[in-house]
């Protein structure tokens, strides 16, 4: 991928509140050095360290590049290439995380969901992060380079600053639209799968860099709906900040028919047969379902947890792993 994107979400569940980061931001944590009574022992700094890569959401992540192996490979593909890929894209999503965090560390602090992250609590400084982010990014990017091929180096890196750059300093604090183009770097595990087998591109990964665009902002507007009081607070226009729920809902159900579209385009143009079909005629009709019914509820001008909007956000998480199983399995069935 470079697996640099992070459209792929997983819920961090953190008990911290907005007055606990801000006491934290007081005793230095967003310094240049870790100051005032924050104890760092070892293995919490370690934890700490891992934390920055988000390990959570690279899980998701891998889960899109290794089917791509297989598919590439219509078998098994070798298996010392796939661990080289899954450790350069963690390496590469990891540092590309960690930049994340360090240039959001100031909104960061103020975000209930937020507040426990390593740069807020002060278990880790900011020169640390951003020494540790850019020393990921190289070190990703020479492994991909000098062990899988050249060209799934450059998407890596390439995936890397345009979450960083892209996403993070330039669309994340300016536009609704954000989560939409931002997660363009969370589609490229799908070239980069494809790549480290072929050292190639061809119309199979672009059309599951497609699913995985069209798949992003209905994935992640849910959960923008449950905290985007959250966002709010720190100036964040997620879509559902600055509109309403009958326009997200509406958005959400558009975004989740185009996906669904294009997910079967695999199949009339060869590269898959009847599984990876019945996978996603089922698992995108759950889907449309699921996006309907929320619309529905928004129509109804139903709020809080009646809404029921992580419903969706729980089942896209399942969505995207069912169909790129299919896609892995696929190929031993035809």
């Amino acid at each position: 991928m470079s697996l640099s994107g992070v459209c792929v979400t997983a819920v961090e569940s953190r008990p911290g509140s907005t007055s606990q980061a801000l006491k934290a931001l007081g005793e230095g944590a967003l310094g240049g050095t870790s100051q005032g009574p924050v104890d760092r022992p070892f293995g919490a700094r370690v934890k700490a360290f891992v934390a920055l890569t988000k390990p959570r959401i690279i899980e998701l992540l891998l889960i899109t590049t290794v089917p791509v192996m297989f598919l590439a490979q219509q078998g098994v593909p070798d298996l010392k290439l796939v661990l080289l890929t899954c450790v350069g894209g963690y390496l590469s999503a990891g540092g590309a995380n960690a930049l994340n965090m360090y240039i959001d560390r100031d909104i960061d602090a103020l975000m209930d969901r937020t507040s426990q992250r390593p740069l807020v609590t002060g278990m880790v400084s900011p020169p640390e992060c951003l020494a540790f982010g850019i020393t990921l990014a190289v070190v990703s990017t020479l492994l991909f380079g000098l062990t899988v091929n050249w060209l799934s180096a450059w998407l890596s890196l390439g995936a890397l600053l345009f979450y960083v750059v892209v996403y993070t300093m330039l669309l994340k604090r300016r536009t609704a639209q954000n989560i939409v183009w931002g997660g363009i770097a969370g589609c490229m595990p799908v070239l980069i799968g494809w790549s480290a087998v072929t050292d190639s591109i061809s119309w199979a990964p672009v059309i599951l860099f497609l699913v995985i665009f069209f798949w992003t902002p209905p994935h992640y507007w849910p959960l923008s709906m449950k905290v985007k009081d959250d966002y709010a607070r720190v100036g964040v226009p997620m879509l559902p900040v600055v509109a309403s729920n009958k326009v997200v809902a509406k958005q959400i159900v558009v975004y989740s028919w185009v996906m669904v579209v294009v997910s079967l385009l695999l199949t009339p143009l060869g590269y898959t047969g009847w599984f990876y079909t019945a996978v996603a005629l089922t698992a995108g009709g759950w889907w449309l379902w699921e996006a309907h019914a929320l619309q529905n509820r928004a129509r109804a001008e139903v709020t809080g947890a009646k809404l029921k909007e992580m419903r969706l956000f729980h089942w896209s998480i399942t969505y995207v792993s069912l169909l790129f199983v299919a896609v892995a399995v696929d190929p031993f069935l035809r």
